[in-house]
């Protein structure tokens, strides 16, 4: 069997980055969840594509500050933390590196393959995710005094998970995906869909698209060919009415014959640049359609909190508890007080760590380590204990080692100082006696 050769998976150069002010996300699950739940995740990545890490793994010793912590290194604007509660499903949407958080119970949700199982045309999906999608927001209140503060700041959250849209720079055949985001304000709950931006050409009817389509098609499946056994004349397909069993029935007319596949004149455009697919060209006339490709998911805001997970602030909203105005400015002076204990641990430390460095100076001793260990916090100092405690096992193994190779070689010296001793007793007793051979056990 030939060796295996291994191949070279690390990218040569520098990592390649996206423009800048182009959002970037992390989408990640905590805890322990189900297999639908992980797929909800991976279909939130892919929605999100190409500017989020779709290839991101998680491990179980893996913490949510260790992302909070490895995401300003890589330019990373949002965290989306899926998690499973008794309750129900729940998501975090985390505005790095300051807040807020939103916090939003998943009342119901769909996945992307249960979408295209329940879909009457089958798609095939993956150049579409090459391109950002376009953002949608419906049905969100306007601004205006009766409007609960909570709402511009859900919508603000949701614009700038994705990228801005820029009319000049933008072209045609980028725009590929639509995600909406709806508000209901009976439920209180905001749905999250998914679409795919499909053309279609404009006055021709869905039979004689059906024919035209039929006669191209590259597929050896049968079910993409169109059956005209039972029909007398092509035109008994093409003209008659839905439901009518035959020409008796009558045919359409000339309006409903050019019937657009979107429905109406609304629904057509004139194409401004050639488009994705065949015979979409500048100029065409087409009819623009939306399928829907998932994942689909209901959402309810439970919560907003300034900040980041363990680094919360004041809760700015809250579904299930109200609080009065006097129970509001206590904990917002508790989390001022918090807030200024922390700056003043901040000023004491570095106070301390300057005064060590200007008497080491006037010593002229450094104690750099004491320098780290004033500015580390409780958990930080914790890790370094670790890794110190880490490399004093390392150095004791090797100790062990190099002991080990000082008792073999000692061994090869007494062996040697046996030689010689026994060789010293056979010359004095030549004399004596003849010479007899001896047998040393050694190293030669």
């Amino acid at each position: 069997m030939g060796r295996k050769r291994k191949n070279r998976t690390h990218l040569k150069g520098p990592i390649p980055t996206t423009e800048n002010g182009v959002p970037k996300s992390f989408i990640i699950k905590h805890g322990q969840v189900g297999s639908s739940l992980v797929h909800l995740v991976r279909d939130v990545r892919k929605v999100m594509e190409p500017n989020t890490a779709s290839r991101l793994k998680e491990r179980k010793r893996n913490k949510l500050k260790d992302f909070l912590t490895m995401a300003p290194a890589l330019q990373v604007t949002h965290l989306l933390a899926f998690t499973l509660t008794d309750i129900a499903p729940s998501l975090r949407i985390v505005r790095l590196s300051a807040g807020p958080t939103l916090s939003f119970r998943i009342e119901r949700y769909s996945l992307i393959k249960d979408i295209l199982n329940v879909s009457r045309r089958a798609r095939s999906i993956g150049m579409e995710y090459l391109s950002s999608p376009l953002l949608v927001l419906a049905s969100f209140p306007p601004p205006s005094p009766t409007t609960p503060p909570h709402i511009p700041l859900l919508m603000k959250t949701f614009q700038t998970m994705f990228p801005p849209l820029s009319p000049q720079n933008l072209t045609l055949s980028s725009a590929r995906r639509v995600v909406l985001v709806s508000y209901n304000s009976s439920r209180e709950t905001v749905d999250f869909r998914h679409y795919l931006i499909t053309v279609k050409p404009y006055g021709v009817s869905k039979r004689v698209r059906r024919v035209l389509e039929g006669a191209t098609t590259k597929s050896s499946s049968t079910s993409t060919i169109l059956d005209l056994g039972n029909e007398k004349d092509i035109a008994d397909f093409v003209l008659r009415k839905r439901g009518d069993p035959g020409p008796d029935g009558g045919y359409e007319s000339a309006a409903s014959s050019t019937e657009s596949v979107a429905g109406d004149d609304g629904d057509a455009v004139d194409l401004a640049d050639d488009y994705v697919g065949r015979n979409n060209k500048k100029g065409q006339r087409k009819a623009v359609r939306l399928d829907e490709i998932g994942p689909r998911m209901e959402l309810r805001l439970v919560k907003i909190v300034e900040g980041i997970p363990g680094k919360e602030g004041n809760v700015i909203y809250h579904h299930f508890v109200k609080k009065t105005k006097k129970e509001i400015e206590e904990m917002k002076a508790e989390h001022a007080a918090k807030a200024k204990l922390r700056k003043e641990r901040r000023e004491e430390q570095e106070r301390n760590v300057q005064r060590k460095k200007a008497l080491a100076k006037t010593n002229g001793k450094k104690v750099e380590g004491e320098f780290e260990d004033e500015a580390m916090d409780d958990e930080d100092a914790e890790d370094a204990e670790v890794d110190e405690d880490e490399n004093e096992n390392e150095l004791d193994d090797d100790d062990s080692d190099n002991w080990d190779d000082d008792e073999e070689i000692d061994e090869d010296i007494e062996d040697v100082d046996e030689d010689a001793d026994i060789e010293s007793s056979t010359d004095e007793e030549e004399v004596e006696r003849p010479v007899k051979k001896s047998r040393t056990k050694g190293k030669r």
